[in-house]
Order: structure tokens, then C-alpha cells, then sequence
């Protein structure tokens, strides 16, 4: 999947939005399952978010990801509410269509590239250092209601792994200061994310969130961090555009 990601993101335009708007049409389908949502309206719901998906394709085939996207995301969302009466279920719309939006803006902008592996590999970073600090220390559990097998260690390890890529990443790129000091923060964020799709997981009585990884179960269990990280990286990203920054957070 690192090899794929890394690929699109490399080629960016249609290349990069085929993918995302795949895993967003992917993501929504597990989610509905999570919902206990009967096919009828698995199908509804993943229809809903194909209008918003196309929106975001690039110029000239689309008007590309915007505000535009963004309000057909609620209208997404408030279409599911009324057609299938599960509010739930169309949460599903944000959930997914929510990141899939914040990646595809990431990577128009002029820097893209270098801004949209920092958001994705911060995660993956994340992961890695939790992995291992909590099979290697162990400790008091950080939420054993929710997942049982997460520790505090697993999750000092993961923002201390993280923060070391942010600052290799403005060393060897020139990542803005505002994103490198944000780094832990967004990797408290994606192991709240990670919590987050476990316990839609427990609600639901499942392992897994889908069986299309085998062996590594379904997208949502491999992008759950991802999920709350992107929009915030988004923010930041486009920042100075919206406003005037001191100069020492360029």
C-alpha cells in the first residue's frame, strides 16, 4: 500500500484522485458494514458520496477539490440522512469524504508532494513507534475498554517516532516550522483516530473493519489514523493563504 500511495502521490493529478476517490468509495462500504447497514443502503450511501468524489477530480475534468466539494460532502451527508433515516450512515460521507478532500488539496498545492508525504508518513511513522514501544515496554493500557492491546508507552513511542520524522522532514525539505511543530499533535490525533475506528469496530462485534487486506483487514483498520490527520494537515497547509503569519512560522 506504501508503494502505491507513494507512486500516485509521485504522479499526482488523475493519477492521485483515481486512487483517493477509490479508497473513499472502499472506506464508505466498510463503514456502512460497521453500521449493520442493510445493501440497499450501503449502496445509497456510497452513491451519495460518488457526486462529491467527481467533484474533485482535477482540472479540466472537475473544478477539482474546494469549497464546492466540501458543501457536496454535507449535501452527501444530509441526502443519506433523508433517504435512508440513519444518521450513522451518513456520517460516513464526512468520515471518508472528509480526508479524501484534505489530501487531494494538500497535493495541488505548490509543495504538494513534499506536504502530502508529511501527512501520510507521519501516520505511518506513528504506527510503527507505537508498534514497537508497546510490544518492547508494555505498561498501563491506554484504553482497555476500547482496544486492549494500546498502551501509553505504544503511544509516547508512536508521537516520539513521529516528531522525529517532522524534524528530518523540515532538515532534508525545508518543512514549514508551523507543520514540523505540529507533528506530535497530529500524532496524538491519528492514535485517536486509531481508538476512534476501534470501537466502531466493538460496537459492531467485529475484528475487522472489512477482509479486502488479507491478512491486514479492511481499509478503515489501515487509515483510521489518517482519517482525523488529514483535514488538520489540510488547515494548516493552505494556513497562510488565509491569513498573515508572523514570519517565524513561515
Amino acid at each position: 500500500m506504501v508503494t502505491v500511495a507513494i507512486a500516485s502521490l509521485w504522479f499526482g493529478g488523475l493519477v492521485f484522485w483515481v486512487l483517493c476517490a477509490t479508497l473513499g468509495l472502499l472506506m464508505i462500504g466498510e463503514w456502512a458494514a460497521l453500521d449493520g447497514a442493510p445493501a440497499t443502503q450501503r449502496r445509497i450511501a456510497r452513491f451519495a458520496l460518488v457526486v462529491p468524489l467527481a467533484i474533485m477530480a482535477p482540472p479540466p475534468i472537475a473544478a477539482g477539490p474546494g469549497f464546492l466539494a466540501l458543501g457536496l460532502i454535507g449535501a452527501a451527508f444530509f441526502f443519506t440522512v433523508i433517504i435512508t433515516r440513519r444518521p450513522t450512515l451518513a456520517a460516513g460521507a464526512v468520515y471518508a469524504g472528509l480526508p479524501i478532500l484534505a489530501l487531494l488539496l494538500i497535493r495541488r498545492q505548490e509543495e504538494g508532494v513534499v506536504f502530502t508525504l508529511w501527512t501520510l508518513a507521519l501516520v505511518w511513522a506513528c504506527d510503527i513507534g507505537a508498534y514497537f514501544a508497546g510490544r518492547a515496554i508494555g505498561g498501563p493500557k491506554l484504553a482497555p475498554g476500547i482496544s486492549p492491546n494500546k498502551t501509553w508507552a505504544g503511544l509516547i513511542g508512536g508521537v516520539f517516532v513521529a516528531s522525529l520524522f517532522g524534524a528530518a522532514m523540515h532538515v532534508e525539505y525545508g518543512l514549514p516550522w508551523r507543520l514540523t511543530l505540529a507533528t506530535p499533535f497530529l500524532a496524538v490525533l491519528a492514535q485517536g483516530g486509531d481508538l476512534f475506528e476501534s470501537w466502531l469496530k466493538r460496537r459492531a462485534g467485529v475484528k475487522d473493519s472489512g477482509t479486502i487486506l488479507p491478512g491486514h483487514g479492511g481499509l478503515l483498520d489501515r487509515l483510521d489514523g489518517l482519517v482525523p490527520v488529514a483535514p488538520v494537515a489540510a488547515f494548516l497547509v493552505v494556513l497562510p493563504s488565509l491569513v498573515t503569519l508572523p514570519k517565524i512560522l513561515p
